[in-house]
């Protein structure tokens, strides 16, 4: 049964955000539990997670870490981060440049430093702010097969 967790919480975690979202009007029949799922439908949910997994072997600590950390992260937390991840879905090549160097030069910042930065940032002019992006680029994160 655990093992069946796991590998939910892997497809909620890691499934692309296009797959769930349809064109199609919205069920609002509930959905049964995990073990009332036709063996089928469990394919169907775990299929992504089975093609990320088996393309990327580098990847595979990765993605079991994440899900032990996802696992172990109380509700509200993963709510946060679901709402997180929906965020940056929506954003603009620009905007996911400018977050990723805030939060690169915000992550070692005690509180008050970082309200003293927010409130200079809050104050720059949209020029001013890409060229601090320009000259504080957050590091190149490493690509995998399915990242974008």
């Amino acid at each position: 049964m655990q093992h069946h967790r796991l590998l939910l919480t892997l497809v909620l975690l890691l499934a692309p955000p296009f797959a769930m979202a349809q064109d199609k009007p919205a069920n609002t029949t509930p959905l049964p539990e995990w073990d009332q799922l036709s063996n089928a439908q469990r394919d169907e949910l775990i299929a992504p997670l089975r093609d990320r997994w088996n393309s990327s072997p580098d990847e595979r600590t990765r993605l079991y870490e994440r899900a032990e950390r996802w696992k172990a992260m109380p509700a509200d937390a993963r709510q946060r981060a679901h709402h997180g991840m929906q965020r940056w879905e929506k954003m603009s090549p620009e905007q996911r440049q400018h977050a990723q160097a805030l939060f690169h030069a915000m992550r070692k910042m005690d509180k008050d430093e970082r309200e003293t930065f927010l409130a200079k940032w809050h104050a720059m002019t949209p020029q001013q702010r890409n060229d601090w992006v320009d000259a504080h680029p957050a590091p190149q994160r490493r690509r995998g097969p399915d990242r974008d």
